[in-house]
């Protein structure tokens, strides 16, 4: 599920000045996003408090949703650029198509990695037979400006790197955890990492100091460095950390999310990431021009709009609000 927000608003964000160089403990709520007539989403990423951890910018949970007498989610053809999708499920099924030609069934804790680059389009939905629920999260990764316009393509791994400990399985996404590696392509250090806690466990996850990190709570009841994170909340934890004090009250799903400060300002707006307010006009300008970004074949639909520009000049407002 990408941004479909028809009220998108141009948001600067990166650089260092706002990075919190040592330890905290910063609890954020989701704003709730309707998409469409029937899907709602907790975006954590960008926040009111906080812009972007490492290169990760973006961040919706949704779910679980009962579709089973439901289309499910059904997201026409839209375009993405300057960045990198992670679709990431709990429940359900996903069938992603894109501009490149990518056709693939995404179940849940696979990876569905998409690199825009400097252009692609894709199209997400349920397939026509499905699971009851849809449970998962849709984030992404802003690409830095070496790498921002680089060839388009599409990863999938159904088999991903995981770490364990007594109650707690961490499987890798993205970037590097404890010694195992994600096959998932990355331009920045980071870390992503889905992490499935059982009622009582207690463990401790090894961090990178240069890092800072975010937790997402997906599902289940869990304490955070001693702070109770409720499903579709985020734990801001800062930098300066070498590991991480985890207690599962209840079965528990958690999403850690971490990466090196992202050094450069980003202007994002809608499903695109640039570096100047002319980057997303010329984006805008290309996409409702049917130029640039491809074509899906396969999805009975129309692409979507792009929404309109806001008439007042972009204020960079840096890493917090």
């Amino acid at each position: 599920m990408s941004n479909l927000d028809r009220e998108a608003t141009l948001t600067v964000c990166g650089g260092r000045g706002f990075v919190v160089a040592e330890p905290v403990r910063e609890l954020l709520g989701p704003r709730h996003v309707r998409l469409g007539e029937s899907t709602e989403v907790r975006r954590l990423l960008p926040n009111l408090g906080r812009r972007m951890v490492g290169a990760w910018a973006f961040v919706d949970h949704y779910g679980p949703d009962d579709i089973a007498d439901e289309p499910g989610m059904q997201v026409p053809p839209h375009p993405h650029m300057g960045l990198q999708t992670v679709s990431w499920l709990h429940e359900g099924e996903i069938l992603h198509r894109d501009s490149t030609g990518s056709l693939q069934t995404v179940r849940p804790r696979e990876l569905a990695l998409m690199t825009s680059g400097r252009a692609i389009s894709h199209s997400e939905e349920s397939p026509r037979s499905h699971a009851r629920f849809l449970h998962g999260a849709q984030l992404w990764v802003a690409l830095p400006d070496a790498h921002r316009h680089v060839e388009p393509h599409f990863q999938h791994h159904a088999s991903l790197p995981q770490v364990t400990a007594p109650g707690l399985t961490a499987t890798v996404i993205l970037g590097a955890l404890d010694g195992a590696v994600s096959p998932g392509a990355t331009y920045t250090p980071l870390v992503g990492a889905d992490l499935t806690l059982a009622a009582g466990a207690e463990a401790n996850l090894p961090l990178e100091p240069d890092f800072e990190y975010a937790v997402l709570s997906m599902s289940g009841e869990a304490h955070v460095d001693g702070v109770p994170v409720l499903p579709g909340s985020m734990l801001y934890l800062g930098c300066g950390r070498t590991e991480l004090p985890l207690r599962a009250v209840s079965d528990a799903g958690l999403m850690l999310l971490g990466g090196e400060p992202f050094e450069e300002e980003i202007v994002m707006f809608w499903n695109w990431i640039g570096r100047s307010q002319q980057d997303i006009e010329e984006a805008r300008e290309a996409w409702m021009n049917g130029t640039r970004f491809g074509e899906v074949k396969g999805y009975d639909g129309a692409p979507l709009p792009a929404p309109e520009l806001p008439a007042t000049p972009l204020k960079p407002r840096g890493r917090v609000r």
